[in-house]
């Protein structure tokens, strides 16, 4: 029997990942522990609002300056970290190469190949490099890919997905480069070059800007939520999926022609609104391991059994037509911002107070469970499971990492599983006999 912290720190040195963990696309057996791992950084202020994992470095993003090494109190240990920085999975230990200076807060991450990363955002410059929006980073380094020369203008990257030689990004921006672009944008993940046979927009917000909050791949289908109407020209009120294909990875630099459609798949179920202050407020999704269905969290403030406001929900992928939800579960009037659903759990973080409260009014309704700011619902039932670290509230949990040994999180608070962990832990797989 493992004392406890050390059974966890076992596990994180036992899966260490060799190759790169994405949202949605790894499959956990069993519920992760509640005990995060003693060996996570500390990020010592403002917040995280992006994780990504490259072979077994893990790589942070938002907006801070300084971490520090977990057990180190002195102040020589303190290292100056302009909103990225990254460490090794195993050891904790924080990359001293990687030390890029990004002028603005970093919102999206994405994990490039042989040793890269992808960063979103509304920065303009990374250290003396011209990055607008958008760079490629060496983790070795931090300096940027020359290569990729994406210049995103008009707004904030918010969201980003890879899928072989494409690169998936969402924000609020007007173009890619000389391209017109509204939030939505396929682009070569070599050059950065927006890829001319992708042109699906989303449009028709109700709020004053198209945006998209949130993306999720699928092998060969994108999910997209945000504030919009339409997508393509369809009806698709804040949630929409898109048909796309899995390219090869060419030599050359120019893909070839890729179809792209927006999907025969619809639902209803965000047309209501919330409060008039959350126009748009769908801000997380997750698509299963499988991809048969779509974990979606929601802001917007209390909205009562008939809304989709401060709610998860899970969708059947799978359908053609309008879709249902499969379940509900409600806040009773607290914001959920990120979702990783694993096959055995459905996570969901924000600043929520309670789970299964759906008569709850910013209070415990009937049969309402308290689960301070994270939690985990059953995958098929969509009630709350017993799992309860609790997380110091704040604004909330803004990233959720799913990899083969167990889940990482990003937020802007510094108690997590009753312990201190400063924007940064990770609930790792529990040792079992056989693992």
């Amino acid at each position: 029997m493992f004392a406890r912290g050390t059974y966890a720190l076992v596990a994180a040195l036992t899966l260490v990942p060799t190759g790169i963990a994405a949202a949605g696309t790894t499959k956990h057996s069993r519920v992760v522990s509640a005990d995060p791992v003693d060996t996570t950084p500390h990020v010592l202020d403002g917040i995280v609002n992006a994780i990504a994992l490259v072979g077994g470095t893990v790589v942070v993003g938002g907006s801070f300056g300084e971490v520090r090494e977990a057990g180190s109190t002195r102040v020589a240990r303190v290292l100056s970290r302009t909103n990225l920085f990254a460490y090794d999975l195993a050891t904790g230990r924080i990359l001293p190469g990687f030390a890029p200076r990004l002028d603005r807060p970093v919102q999206a991450l994405a994990a490039g190949v042989r040793g890269t990363v992808y960063a979103g955002g509304r920065f303009t410059r990374t250290g003396g490099a011209r990055t607008r929006g958008l760079a490629l980073l060496r983790l070795s380094d931090g300096s940027p890919v020359a290569r990729f020369g994406a210049q995103v203008r008009g707004g904030t990257v918010t969201s980003l997905a890879r899928l072989g030689r494409h690169l998936y990004a969402g924000g609020d921006f007007t173009h890619v480069g000389h391209v017109a672009r509204t939030a939505l944008a396929r682009l070569d993940a070599v050059t950065g070059a927006a890829d001319p046979s992708f042109t699906i927009e989303p449009g028709s917000p109700r709020g004053g800007r198209t945006r998209v909050h949130a993306m999720s791949l699928s092998r060969d289908r994108l999910a997209v939520g945000g504030d919009f109407t339409t997508l393509g020209g369809l009806p698709r009120a804040q949630l929409g999926l898109i048909a796309v294909a899995a390219p090869d990875a060419p030599a050359a630099s120019d893909l070839p022609p890729s179809p792209a459609a927006v999907a025969p798949w619809r639902t209803d179920a965000y047309r209501g609104r919330c409060m008039a202050d959350f126009p748009g407020y769908v801000r997380g999704l997750d698509f299963s391991p499988d991809g048969s269905h779509l974990a979606v969290v929601t802001t917007g403030g209390p909205g009562g059994r008939d809304r989709m406001c401060d709610t998860a929900a899970r969708f059947e992928t799978g359908a053609r037509g309008r879709v249902g939800p499969t379940w509900v579960n409600h806040t009773g009037g607290d914001s959920l911002y990120a979702v990783a659903a694993t096959g055995s759990a459905v996570y969901v973080g924000g600043h929520q107070r309670w789970l299964d409260n759906p008569d709850g009014h910013d209070s415990a309704g009937p049969g309402a469970v308290a689960r301070p700011g994270i939690g985990a619902i059953h995958p098929r039932t969509g009630k709350a499971l017993t799992w309860n670290p609790t997380r110091e509230r704040g604004i909330g949990v803004k990233a959720f990492l799913a990899h083969p040994g167990g889940l990482l999180v990003g937020s802007d608070t510094t108690r997590l599983g009753h312990e201190y962990h400063a924007r940064v832990g990770m609930f790792p797989l529990p040792i079992t006999p056989d693992s």
